[in-house]
């Protein structure tokens, strides 16, 4: 098998600008205008946003979907006993970064992080597809398993379990929002010199301020 040729490959990014005077002074409107941009442009996923945690300065990343952004936050659904659910239960801070190749852009957030309501839970829980409800049961997230027909066997018997009945969440299982403190905009320039607009929260107020690429 040929050798990847990593050191030159690359890509030069012409698409658009990012300036101060065209961004919303609320961050959170700008990302939603960014996510509806990444829709219309078919982006595989555009809800996908790597989260990444942090314990005892070791940190550890995972792709999850958003799943509600307003006021409260950035939204997402795990188990309460998965890694991450672990990890933000011990230090209750959190990093997300959305990537868009196609717009030639991406969004990182930082912020802390505390769980959603169980109210709120219930209710995205309920609307999840029948086969994602049993899964949550299914499996111990991040947790070993010997093979898979062992998790293929828990599948079928949850299954069972819940035949004819609706699926109640699991009390392990729910939401996390990021409330974010910091959101940085980035839009791909030519010869390297992107675009970079940070927006920083102190005491409630946005300010805004350009970073060097």
């Amino acid at each position: 098998m040929d050798e990847i040729d990593l050191v030159h490959m690359r890509k030069n990014y012409e698409r658009t600008e990012l300036h101060e005077d065209e961004v919303c002074s609320d961050p959170l409107e700008q990302l939603r205008g960014w996510l509806d941009d990444a829709v219309r442009a078919d982006v595989a996923e555009p809800n996908a946003m790597c989260v990444s945690t942090c314990v005892h300065d070791r940190p550890s990343s995972r792709m999850v979907l958003l799943r509600r952004l307003d006021s409260s936050g950035l939204v997402f659904f795990t188990s309460y006993f998965s890694r991450k659910g672990r990890e933000l239960q011990e230090n209750p801070h959190a990093a997300a970064l959305f990537y868009w190749p196609q717009l030639e852009r991406q969004v990182r957030v930082e912020g802390p992080v505390h769980q959603i309501s169980e109210d709120e839970s219930d209710a995205y829980f309920a609307g999840r597809p029948r086969g994602h409800q049993i899964g949550a049961w299914a499996s111990e997230q991040s947790e070993t398993v010997e093979n898979r027909e062992l998790l293929d066997q828990r599948v079928h018997d949850y299954e069972e379990r819940f035949e004819g009945e609706e699926v109640p969440r699991p009390h392990s299982w729910g939401g996390y929002a990021i409330a974010p403190e910091r959101i940085e905009f980035w839009q791909g320039r030519p010869n390297r010199m992107h675009d970079r607009l940070e927006f920083v929260r102190a005491h409630g107020i946005w300010s805004i301020q350009r970073l060097q690429p």
